[in-house]
């Protein structure tokens, strides 16, 4: 079997123009590496703009991070601070909709939410989740529908489906004429201090 990149198939057609998808990713004491690669591959299939790795959550160049990105780190732009509660006012004072992906009371379904782009999705540690402080600075708590016994999915996986249906959400505005591209701040892929890219 011959295996085609999506760029060159008729499918590819829906999405010109589309990146980067007006989506951030704010990752904050993500402890696994791998989890952190596999959001680089994440973030530069779905055409995300940029993550911010805050806290604990390790930054390229680590081969942890290589093994499941696959050289994505050095395609998706990229800043690492101590701080996450200052990268997301810094956020919102931009004009990102912060969307926590926790399983809170007050969370909305995923695939209800309607989201006010740009936005930005918090993920916390794998195990205690998002810090109680930066949850509260959350515009939205978005769950993802689960129906077997687990409760959560792996963060990455989670980050996979969200980053996925906000590509979705967002085509449909598109094709609806409710969306104006370049209305969102671009974010280069260039370093913008001594740890990020």
């Amino acid at each position: 079997m011959e295996r085609l990149p999506y760029q060159v198939t008729a499918a590819a057609g829906l999405y010109d123009g589309m990146s980067p998808l007006p989506v951030s990713i704010l990752l904050d004491n993500v402890r696994s590496m791998y989890n952190v690669g596999a959001f680089f591959r994440t973030a530069d299939a779905a055409g995300v703009e940029k993550l911010y790795l805050c806290g604990i959550t390790s930054h390229p160049p680590k081969s942890g991070i290589h093994k499941t990105a696959l050289g994505a780190e050095d395609r998706v732009a990229w800043e690492h601070s101590w701080d996450a509660v200052a990268v997301a006012r810094r956020l919102q004072a931009a004009g990102y909709e912060l969307a926590a992906v926790e399983t809170s009371l007050h969370a909305v379904d995923l695939f209800d939410w309607r989201p006010r782009f740009p936005v930005c999705l918090v993920f916390g540690h794998e195990v205690e989740g998002i810090e109680p402080e930066l949850l509260s600075l959350c515009d939205t708590h978005v769950r993802i529908p689960m129906l077997g016994v687990k409760h959560s999915l792996n963060v990455a996986t989670a980050g996979g489906v969200v980053a996925y249906e906000l590509l979705r959400k967002f085509r449909r505005l598109r094709e609806a004429g409710r969306t104006t591209p370049g209305r969102w701040p671009r974010r280069s892929a260039r370093r913008e201090s001594g740890h990020s890219r």
